[in-house]
């Protein structure tokens, strides 16, 4: 089974979300969140969140890239319960009983659009606000399979500066 982590490459995140998500939680769409905007709502670090964010599972901040990763079925039933507990705190659901159905909702509409990803490719949202609601599409970046010598440069063995 997978899922998608938070990455981050640089800070940019932390400049264009009100609250961006933790390195490394897992993500989800989280659109929902966005279910009674209107064109009005879209703007400044909100409009971003709309437009490119995934919403982290822990801090239910947003993230402009995830990773697809394996996840364990029982981390699976640890996140929907606290997605669950999310729908109760923030959006009036009855209780976290009531929430799970949908909290699995959204986990495994993730599940299904990571599943058949190689691990490490990269996924990008793009929302926009249409006559009939909210139009989602997604982008991969396949893994990169170049070594690491390609991005860090450290020298030679043969220039040791301590052997004469």
């Amino acid at each position: 089974m997978k899922l998608a982590r938070a990455i981050h490459f640089d800070e940019s995140d932390t400049r264009v979300f009100h609250s961006p998500a933790r390195t490394g939680e897992w993500c989800i769409s989280g659109g929902f969140e966005f279910s009674n905007w209107t064109e009005g709502d879209l703007v400044g670090k909100a409009k971003q969140a709309f437009s490119n964010g995934w919403m982290g599972l822990e801090t239910f901040g947003r993230s402009s890239l995830v990773a697809v990763a394996q996840i364990e079925p029982f981390e699976r039933e640890a996140l929907a319960k606290s997605l669950a507990q999310h729908f109760v705190s923030i959006y009036g659901a009855p209780s976290v009983d009531a929430a799970m159905g949908t909290a699995l909702e959204e986990i495994d509409q993730m599940i299904a659009l990571c599943e058949e990803q190689p691990a490490n490719t990269l996924l990008t949202v793009a929302r926009e606000l249409t006559d009939a609601g909210i139009k989602e599409s997604y982008g991969m970046i396949e893994p990169q399979s170049a070594g690491i010598e390609q991005f860090a440069v450290h020298g030679s063995l043969d220039d040791d500066p301590h052997q004469h």
